[in-house]
């Protein structure tokens, strides 16, 4: 099981490229990253925007990290974006999204990774609503993907959420999704989150790991991991205890033959929470994580 890092921790607290590589490496030391746009906005002015992406991505470079991909973050996250419930906010979502990709190939990487929105109460429980949708949501994936390639991207990765009000959700909706989307001009693939996976309340039985490597397997590009409860999207630490035990995890992803796909820690603290205490609980997780995938013991 391959144990990379995604940079949501550092949110409002290690804002200098140089100083956040040398912490990746040499106080977490880990060396496999996935960018957070929380750290770069893709909206800001694309000149001043690209310089900073590159210079993002030299400082991991000369670090010795390797910079995987960027991902959409706690921001992004909040806009409806493909799943508006209105045309011009779609349009301004998709624009949005390319604004990412360039901003990507600035940093000198090339996939990123992202939900893709949020609908509106009344469109997600109107059956007519949700299905025009999701047909132009379709339309307008592809049509990234198109745009990504012209700009050098390799890849887009949709991240399932647990929500009644966006989809890909469950398993059997993320096949669908992938059967209706058909060849696109670069892949598309799932960035499978545990904590999103086994919510109980929104899944029932279908939060279960077998479920859904056996489902969505082929369609799998990364993971997210973190420690839950299976109530609440917590994307704790693991220094809390929850229902993910990652010796487990390990021998399932390998029964699956998927324990070559990186698993990118990612942990959101409160803002609040003193910056001590994010960089001790980081780095006692990560250490968790290393000793207990080093030595195998349950």
């Amino acid at each position: 099981m391959k144990l990379g890092l995604n940079l949501s921790f550092a949110t409002k607290r290690w804002l200098e490229p140089k100083v956040l590589a040398a912490l990746i490496r040499d106080e977490l030391q880990v060396e496999e990253i996935q960018f957070s746009w929380d750290l770069l906005n893709p909206w800001w002015p694309a000149e001043l925007r690209d310089a900073l992406a590159a210079e993002w991505g030299q400082a991991f470079r000369e670090a010795g990290l390797v910079l995987d991909g960027t991902f959409g973050g706690l921001a992004s996250y909040t806009y409806p974006h493909l799943l508006a419930p209105r045309e011009e906010l779609r349009q301004v979502a998709l624009d949005f999204f390319k604004r990412a990709i360039d901003m990507t190939i600035a940093m000198g990487t090339d996939s990123i990774g992202t939900p893709l929105g949020g609908m509106d109460h009344a469109d997600a429980y109107d059956e007519k609503r949700r299905a025009e949708i999701y047909k132009r949501t379709l339309e307008l994936v592809r049509e990234l993907a198109s745009y990504g390639k012209k700009a050098g991207l390799k890849q887009i990765l949709i991240e399932p959420t647990p929500l009644f009000t966006e989809f890909p959700g469950t398993p059997d909706e993320c096949v669908q999704l992938m059967e209706d989307l058909g060849d696109t001009d670069i892949p598309v693939l799932y960035l499978l989150d545990w904590g999103h996976a086994l919510m109980k309340p929104f899944l029932n039985e279908e939060a279960d790991v077998d479920i859904w490597l056996s489902k969505v397997k082929p369609y799998i590009g990364a993971f997210h991991l973190q420690q839950t409860d299976g109530l609440l999207d917590r994307h704790w630490g693991f220094t809390q205890e929850g229902i993910i035990d990652v010796v487990e995890l390990r021998d399932k992803l390998a029964e699956y033959g998927l324990d070559h796909m990186t698993q990118f820690v990612e942990i959101v603290y409160p803002f609040e929470a003193t910056d001590e205490y994010v960089l001790d609980d980081m780095k006692k997780t990560m250490a968790y994580l290393r000793s207990r995938l080093a030595g195998g013991a349950k």
